[in-house]
């Protein structure tokens, strides 16, 4: 089953969010759907990213479930741009 990843800019948090539940907060959208196979934040020239990595049969069914965790940050915090990526080989492929 091909590997896939979700990467969302994440800015400003709503009123009461604690930086620390966005993470898991997109781990665990993306696990009401399927097997996440990490999570992570990151800071790439000066802007977080929340980045989680996930199984999917194809990219028509990896597109739902990242839109599901763009969605579940939003209810949290301000969103930037999104992106797909699949993991095909040893390189990551933009498929979104």
């Amino acid at each position: 089953m091909p590997s896939f990843r979700v990467i969302v800019a994440v800015g400003l948090l709503r009123p009461g969010v604690q930086p620390a539940a966005v993470v898991p907060a997109a781990a665990d959208a993306v696990a009401e759907l399927t097997l996440v196979e990490a999570s992570s934040l990151d800071v790439v020239s000066r802007e977080a990213r929340v980045t989680v990595r996930f199984m999917a049969d194809d990219v028509d069914q990896a597109i739902p479930i990242a839109e599901h965790a763009v969605d579940r940050i939003h209810s949290l915090a301000d969103t930037g741009p999104w992106r797909l990526t699949e993991r095909v080989g040893g390189r990551w492929f933009r498929r979104a």
